[in-house]
């Protein structure tokens, strides 16, 4: 028990960061070492996390501008930029709004509108677009990732990536679109392709035993089933 104990406190510190392990390799035992995804890495995958209370859109911002448009920016970067014409005492008390952010896009030579769209229009979203949700009360700037099979996908700077029944997304937002246009959008780019939440509910009835068939097919023969 003691045993069992310590070697849970020598892992606790890798649980929330990359790590590399050991695993055998056939033949001779060799080991081949792979890399671990830490459950924390996976949530904020190709996002910029959020660093201050008023900092949502600027770090949903960067996350676009660093996937979409390859720039090499930050979410401090973005910050002092839109900081040039903004209102500092309005951003210390309600955040950026989409103003201060379309204002920084014109500077670098960029263009940025704001549309309300209806609710069927989602699914047409071919392209990473900012949108402000009301969560509990609280207004916070999101990216809109995609929308597919009655889920809303959203890269979250507080929370990761998070995905939404559409009936859920819908109660929160706004209706409005906050769309960034400019040169050299990666059409392919990683925000398009969200990652699936990490569970494993609805996939348990998915097991299907391979039958004795299947494994000859595989090079196994009859004598190995007994």
């Amino acid at each position: 028990m003691r045993t069992s104990a310590l070697l849970l406190l020598a892992l606790l510190p890798c649980l929330g960061q990359a790590a590399q392990i050991a695993v055998p390799a056939l033949p001779g035992g060799t080991l081949v070492y792979k890399h671990v995804e830490s459950i924390r890495e996976r949530r904020f995958a190709n996002l910029v996390e959020q660093k201050t209370d008023f900092s949502c859109g600027a770090a949903a911002l960067a996350t676009i501008l660093r996937q979409a448009y390859q720039l090499d920016v930050d979410e401090d970067f973005v910050i002092r930029g839109m900081l040039v014409e903004a209102d500092q005492n309005l951003v210390r008390t309600q955040g950026f709004s989409m103003l201060d952010m379309k204002r920084y896009l014109e500077s670098i030579g960029m263009r940025a509108r704001g549309y309300r769209i209806p609710s069927t229009s989602l699914d047409k979203l071919s392209i990473p677009v900012i949108v402000l949700m009301d969560i509990r009360g609280y207004k916070h700037f999101v990216v809109l990732q995609r929308t597919s099979k009655g889920f809303v996908y959203v890269g979250d700077p507080v929370l990761g990536h998070k995905r939404y029944t559409e009936e859920d997304f819908l109660k929160g937002w706004n209706g409005i679109i906050f769309a960034i246009i400019g040169p050299g959008y990666d059409k392919a780019n990683a925000l398009l392709t969200p990652p699936e939440p990490l569970t494993a509910k609805n996939r348990l009835d998915a097991f299907h035993p391979v039958k004795d068939a299947e494994l000859m097919d595989f090079g196994f023969i009859q004598s190995d089933f007994f």
